[in-house]
């Protein structure tokens, strides 16, 4: 069988420009990241303007990160034992309920911290097993030697909408507290439109019965500690996600009690994403330069040295300078990381395999936002913030003297 996609056993294909099928759900997911990136921006600002409270706005923060982490390994069963595509739909209708439901509460003057908490739980949920199949049916929609490029195309369009997602966000935000979640439903209705047009299967035919739950995640588990050099990845991914995380967050709450405005904020989020969005045009220049071993200590060590310098400047629009330039790297990095892990997966483990990964990259940064605002309430700006760099320190270090990133990666059996 060979459509538009190519195959991945037969002669060269078509670029990704185009494949039908890639092509569409990267689209459908460039409008929900944008609906995603207005809500994400105006949520805290909603809590912090009912209720004064930068603790509480990072609470909301928190909510939906460990929402999403704790219904992470179910969502990598859920993509290995179920049609993708259905998986993918239903997460979207979810989505589309929940943030209708809050811009009903907001329109009303019921949306009460309770309801955004629920809301923002739910819908973090649904995108985690959303984002999870659709990371696990990328290896279905292209072949295996595009897959890099396919996941540097999706960081260039994460970062992409994120230029204009934040100060569209505060602009609504501005104009009318209910208008950032209504786009962000809307959002989702397109996404679901899109998943329905995709004709390719998003994964192959399964011939043997599922395994019980809890062997499945243990089969991803096996699979992802069989590999050094994912493993020493995992190892330092932890403090540094959890650095970004709250730095931004941070950065947003200390600009708004500076008094700046809700679209200044978002500017300065634009000028944040901008560093990944170019980044992620120059990976695959970058990866060809730079293997991963060098890549991932050079990135820790630049971006320790360019968060000092936000903290500093914290409390100002500049912050975001030092921030962007830190961010540079990081899509080279993904890229490369989720380009090994998909060519090395069997389809099968996929979903497993994908999860653990986000699971394990993703654990310190949920506490991030609650921590970035207990330390905004308890100290200066630019003090509190100095926690961070130092997180990216210690990530730095283990990077250094990790010999893992020094091995070879080889394909582990299922």
């Amino acid at each position: 069988m060979e459509d538009d996609a190519g195959s991945p056993n037969t002669g060269r294909a078509p670029g990704l420009w185009r494949n039908h099928d890639f092509n569409l759900l990267w689209a459908g997911q460039c409008l929900s990241d944008l609906g995603g990136a207005m809500a994400d921006l105006a949520l805290p600002l909603l809590v912090l303007q009912q209720t004064g409270s930068p603790a509480r706005a990072g609470l909301v923060g928190t909510a939906g990160l460990v929402a999403a982490l704790v219904c992470r390994l179910p969502a990598g069963v859920l993509a290995d034992r179920f049609d993708r595509r259905r998986l993918m739909i239903a997460c979207d209708g979810v989505r589309i309920v929940v943030y209708a439901v809050l811009v009903c509460a907001v329109v009303a003057g019921r949306a009460d911290l309770p309801l955004i908490l629920a809301v923002v739980a739910v819908g973090a949920a649904a995108t985690a097993v959303f984002s999870t199949a659709e990371h696990a049916a990328v290896r279905s929609l292209v072949r295996t030697d595009q897959i890099a490029t396919a996941v540097a195309r999706n960081e260039a369009r994460t970062y992409g909408v994120s230029l204009a997602g934040p100060p569209l966000g505060g602009l609504l935000f501005g104009i009318g507290r209910a208008l950032p979640f209504l786009g962000n439903a809307l959002s989702f209705l397109m996404s679901l439109m899109a998943v329905l047009c995709i004709r390719r299967p998003l994964q192959q035919p399964r011939h043997e019965p599922a395994p019980a739950v809890g062997a499945s995640v243990a089969q991803g588990f096996r699979f992802l500690l069989r590999q050094p050099f994912l493993r020493s990845l995992l190892l330092i991914a932890v403090p540094l996600n959890m650095a970004f995380t709250g730095m931004i967050f941070a950065m947003t709450l200390s600009l708004r009690r500076s008094g700046v405005s809700p679209f200044v904020v978002g500017l300065a989020g634009t000028i944040f994403a901008l560093g990944g969005f170019l980044g992620a045009f120059a990976a695959p220049l970058l990866q060809r330069r730079l293997r991963l071993p060098v890549l991932i200590p050079l990135l820790c060590w630049v971006t320790a040295v360019l968060m000092t310098a936000g903290a500093l400047l914290a409390g100002t629009v500049l912050a975001a300078v030092p921030l962007a330039a830190a961010v540079f790297l990081g899509p080279s990095a993904n890229a490369a990381l989720f380009g090994h892990q998909a060519a090395v997966t069997p389809d099968h483990l996929q979903g497993r395999v994908v999860s653990v990964l986000l699971l394990a990259a993703g654990s310190a940064a949920a506490p991030a936002p609650a921590l970035a605002g207990a330390l905004l309430a308890h100290a200066p700006a630019s003090h509190a913030m100095l926690v961070f760099p130092l997180l990216v320190t210690a990530a730095a270090l283990a990077a250094t003297f990790s010999r893992g990133l020094s091995t070879t990666s080889e394909t582990a059996s299922p």
